[in-house]
Parts: structure tokens; sequence; C-alpha cells
């Protein structure tokens, strides 16, 4: 269980007394100018309401932004960048802040100039422009975005600081779009088709087969984002949504879908996204991403700054298989689980915040997460999983994050052997 009572203990005890943390904050002993005096803020006129268009984060917010790790790649055409998820809260993330993933760089392709292609085992070949897609009828979906490589670094131990950079591969966003098997319908599956191919307008195209039951469940061709047109490194203006699969299935500037017999086998399903074994073979199909949680406050781009005493733990938590239904924190490195609170509403295939109130006594912590989805899969450890899979992998690590809150605050990124 939490410790709200402890908490509502210590609040009132230090109002009591008249001292301790939150009475000697509000018991000042010297006057404070930000109080007692006047400031240039209240004296003079602000910003117009046509300052800036379109709306941007105030210059306070600044450090808030996707960073790329300059080493990870050749080129940063074929790259990516991090979500910094230890800035933000809820579960629904800007697009301005969302990761992105590039295989041949992010093009500019205009709603004018855009066609999408369906062939293949189908009655009757189409071509749909944007303003064919949007007299369909429109769905909306909730959904989490997740590089299959999120978390991909750790597997042989702990590499990197920070919760945007070891697990900000994710974002979660409102889409709004038509079913994909709407437009299958339009134009009528044969028998005989038994998957989807799917690739985008961009130079590498990032093929990738689907299974028809998928393509005909939840699969949306999405052309809104919370509320707002895609941008451009999200696809603008189609992409697809693939709910609870790994991000590379969501095409981009989605131009083809092809009915076919049987997988295509593609360069992104065969030489990539494939999962190595210790024995040398590779795991193909690996789909759906598993049930997983990381802490995003405090963590090691978010160290406690105001001590000890009261301190609220968050973080995310995301399964591809539906809901997630419990998540239990740990403070002591995994040797005793106290219930999170879930925070909101927990979706299925959506990013779920989770909060736990605790006091903390200014003592070193390992504090870790661990989700639970519907179908009662549990988080495993990073060790768990290795015994299985080894290390030689890039892709589908969801074992157990743990970061070292040292005395002073500071965190890092560590592995408890």
């Amino acid at each position: 269980m939490t410790d709200e009572p402890t908490r509502r203990a210590f609040l009132a005890g230090t109002a009591a007394a008249g001292a301790g943390l939150v009475a000697s904050a509000a018991t000042a002993q010297t006057p404070d100018p930000l109080i007692t005096e006047v400031q240039e803020w209240a004296s003079v006129f602000g910003d117009a309401v046509d300052a800036t268009p379109y709306g941007m984060p105030i210059e306070f917010e600044s450090h808030v932004v996707r960073r790329n790790v300059e080493w990870l790649t050749e080129s940063t055409a074929s790259s990516i960048n991090f979500t910094p998820i230890h800035a933000l809260e809820g579960t629904i993330t800007p697009q301005g802040c969302a990761f992105e993933r590039h295989h041949s760089g992010a093009i500019s392709l205009s709603k004018q100039d855009y066609r999408l292609m369906i062939n293949g085992l189908v009655d009757k070949p189409l071509v749909f422009t944007f303003e064919d897609l949007l007299r369909f009828p429109r769905q909306i979906s909730i959904a989490f975005c997740e590089c299959a490589a999120n978390g991909g670094m750790e597997w042989g131990g702990a590499q990197l600081e920070g919760c945007q950079f070891t697990q900000g591969m994710i974002h979660n966003m409102e889409y709004t779009g038509v079913m994909l098997r709407d437009l299958l319908a339009e134009a009528g599956v044969k028998p005989e088709g038994k998957w989807v191919y799917v690739e985008g307008a961009d130079a590498s195209s990032n093929g990738r087969s689907i299974p028809l039951e998928k393509a005909l469940d939840d699969v949306m061709v999405a052309f809104f984002a919370n509320g707002e047109a895609l941008r451009k490194e999200h696809g603008y203006p189609v992409r697809l949504v693939v709910p609870g699969w790994e991000g590379n299935m969501w095409v981009k500037w989605l131009r083809r879908i092809s009915v076919y017999d049987q997988a295509v086998e593609s360069r992104e399903e065969t030489s990539k996204y494939t999962d190595m074994m210790p024995d040398g073979r590779a795991r193909k199909w690996t789909w759906v991403m598993d049930a997983k949680s990381v802490i995003t406050q405090p963590s090691p781009q978010a160290p406690i700054r105001h001590g000890a005493g009261p301190l609220v733990i968050t973080g995310l938590a995301w399964s591809g298989n539906g809901k997630i239904t419990r998540v239990d924190v740990s403070t002591d490195g995994g040797n005793s689980w106290h219930p999170a609170r879930i925070t909101g509403e927990a979706r299925s295939m959506a990013l779920t915040r989770f909060h736990y109130d605790m006091n903390w006594d200014g003592s070193e912590m390992f504090i870790m997460s661990r989700a639970v989805d519907e179908t009662g899969y549990v988080q495993p450890t990073k060790q768990a999983l290795r015994e299985i899979r080894g290390v030689n992998n890039v892709y589908h690590n969801n074992g157990i994050q743990v970061w070292w809150v040292r005395a002073d605050g500071e965190v890092e990124n560590v592995e408890i052997a």
C-alpha cells in the first residue's frame, strides 16, 4: 500500500509544531521580495494575443526537447531521437516532444500530392487521394507507439544516463483517422488474402507485412494526432497506427497497401526487427510490445531537489496485450514491493500514469517499477530476460529499470546483481 496515511501525519505534525519542511516554507523568517515587492511582470503589459499565432512552450521549459545520441548511428537521416519522458506528466505526448525514427529522413509530402494505393489480392484495385480518405467514417484511438529497440542499449548492462535515453523511444497520442478494414472492404479482399504489405512514400519505403487478422481489427489510417494534423516527422499527411505492436510497423507517409497470400519477408522484417537468440537463431514476427514500465521521476535527468520529506514517485506503464491492471514500486532494489496508484484511466494499449507517495528519509534508494497487464503477465527483470534470450539482442527489452537515488538526490542508471 502507499504511504498516504504517513504523509498526512507528516504534514499535520509539521504544521502543528510550527516547524519542519512544510511549516518552515509557510512561515519564512525574512521577507521574500518575490512576495513583498511588485515585480516587473505585474507592472507592464504582457504579450498580445497574436504574438505567437501557433503557441509555443514558454522559454523556461526550453530544456524539454527531443534529444538524440550522436554516436548511436552513422547519420541522423537514418536515426532516432528520444521523447523527454522524464519532464512530462499525464499520458498524452505533445507532438513536438514525440520521438522520431527515420530510415531515410523525414520527407515533405503535401495533401495535394498524396496518393494511397490498394492492390494485390483484391476485387477492385483502388487509389485514394487525401480528400477521398476524409469521406470515410472517422474513428479516434489513443495508443502508444514504441520502437522495438526501446531499451535496446541496456541488454549488456546499464549504459545511458536518463530515462529519456533508456526508455524514451515511445510516445502516446490520440489519433483520428479511418479504419484500415473500411478501406479494405471498399477494395474487397479475396478469400486467399492472408497478409497485407504496407509501405511508405519515403526513399526507404520501410515495408512491413501484417497478418490480415490484425489489419481487419484495430489498425488505423491516421491523419490527425492530438487534434491537429500529423507533424512532418510523424508521417504527414497520413500514417498507419498499429496499436500494441512495434513502432516500425506504424508506417509513415503511407503510400501502398497490398494484399498477399503470404508475408513478403522484406528487408525490414528479416535483416532487421528480428531478435537474436543465444544459439545464433533469430526470432521473427515478435510484433507485440510486452508489458513494461519505467519511473520517470525521480530519474537521472530529474533528480530530487527538495530534500527529505514527502516525495512523489511517478512513471509510465504500458502493454501491447491490453490494459495495465497494477504497477508495483520498490524503493529497496526489489526486496519489497508496494502498489502504486494508477492515476486516470488505464486504457488498452496506451500509456498509463502511476504515482507512489512516500516520505523519503534522505537515505539512498534503489527504485524500480513492475507492471502487470490484464493477461496476468508480470514485467520481468532484465536478468530473467537474459537467461532466455542472451545479450546479443537489440529489440524487445521490457526488463525492469533500476535507478539509484543517492543521499544527495542525484540519480544514476544501475543494475542490481
